[in-house]
């Protein structure tokens, strides 16, 4: 019984650190960041560096959700019609700027 609680604690802390975009591939999502030239929006909306975007005290992404949400939103803006898998795709390569879990 204990070596079945070590293992279930040893699952549930693994779980804490997994990739929130298990299907996103972050290679295939950078060249969307690129494709649509997301960069020179965020540096439009920050006066500089568009990278500051994903590191500035008031961001508004903090959850994997809210990132996907913020995707959905930002491809409208420049007319993307992304599927849901190129919306992984891109949090995934986003996801190493936010580091989030």
């Amino acid at each position: 019984m204990k070596q079945l609680s070590i293992l279930a604690l040893l699952l549930l802390a693994n779980s804490a650190f997994a990739n929130p975009f298990p299907t996103g591939n972050a290679k295939e999502g950078e060249a969307l960041f690129n494709k649509y030239n997301c960069n020179s929006c965020h540096a439009a909306m920050l006066g500089g560096d568009g990278n500051a975007m994903f590191t500035r005290a008031n961001r508004k992404v903090s959850t994997p959700a809210q990132l996907v949400s913020q995707i959905t939103q930002c491809s409208g803006n420049v007319g993307a019609k992304l599927s849901a898998q190129e919306e992984q795709h891109l949090a995934a390569y986003l996801n190493k700027h936010y580091k989030l879990k």
